[in-house]
Formats: structure tokens, C-alpha cells, sequence
């Protein structure tokens, strides 16, 4: 007796891809940027990129034009705080939400509300549901929808 065996190898036909969120990871730590990159992706909400060189970073954001910058503080050779004045002098950029990461500071004192140089900041180490909830909070609501 003969059977016929079907297999579809094609992957299914892709519906009307919904517009994700761009999200600009600047962090000098590969497995903290690649960690975090997983963790957003996995939620199909967002299209996230890393840059883990500070000295590229306004460059790179130039480049993506990102709906939101999660950026490190502490880094060597330029800190997130000169990162963050040349995208916000930048006319294309200026615009654009950047979200303080930072292990020198703690989790209540993130919560507390108070902002470094004028933006919110996240406390490090921080889960992807925390990472995600501070994103949400900074977006414009014009990304959201």
C-alpha cells in the first residue's frame, strides 16, 4: 500500500506586516544589548537594534531614526549624558524619546520619578516586563497606535 505523504515547506504567506515600534539599544555591554533585544523582539511589538560603541551612536541613530532610545549611562569614552546632548541638538532627533539605563542609581529611585538631564531613567539590572513598562510609559502615543 502506497500513501502519499504532503509536507508544506513553504513558511505560511505572510499577512500585512503591522508597523513595530523602533527601538535603539546604546549600551556598551554586547550581552546586555543582545539580552535585551531577545526580550523585546520575543513580545512582536517592537523592532529593536543595538550599537554597543558610544563614539557611533549618534551616527547610528541618524542612520534608524528609532521611535525610542534606551540609553547607558555609564560608558567608556563618551557617557550617555554627551550621547544624549548631540541627538537632542540634532534637528532630525530631537524629537526622539531617550531613556536613561543606569546601574548607579536603585529601583526606588527610578520609581520615584525623578529624570537625569531631563529623561526618565531605568534602573540596571531590570526585567524585560520593567524594560517594557519604562518604554511604554516614554513612547509617544502616536508609536503606540
Amino acid at each position: 500500500m502506497n500513501r502519499i505523504i504532503e509536507a508544506n515547506f513553504l513558511p505560511p504567506p505572510v499577512e500585512e506586516a503591522e508597523e513595530k515600534t523602533g527601538i535603539l539599544i546604546i549600551d556598551d555591554s554586547r550581552d546586555f544589548t543582545y539580552s535585551a533585544k531577545r526580550g523585546l523582539e520575543r513580545t512582536g511589538r517592537y523592532s529593536v537594534w543595538e550599537e554597543n560603541d558610544p563614539v557611533k551612536a549618534h551616527q547610528t541613530a541618524q542612520r534608524l531614526k528609532p521611535d525610542l532610545i534606551l540609553l547607558d549611562i555609564s560608558m567608556p569614552e563618551t557617557d550617555g549624558g554627551e550621547v544624549a546632548a548631540r541627538i537632542e541638538s540634532d534637528p532630525a532627533l530631537h524629537r526622539t524619546p531617550v531613556v536613561f539605563l543606569t546601574a548607579l542609581v536603585t529601583r526606588a529611585e527610578a520609581r520615584s520619578g525623578l529624570r537625569i538631564q531631563g529623561h526618565p531613567f531605568l534602573a540596571k539590572p531590570i526585567s524585560i516586563p520593567e524594560l517594557i513598562a519604562g518604554i511604554e510609559r516614554s513612547l509617544p502615543q502616536a508609536a503606540l497606535s
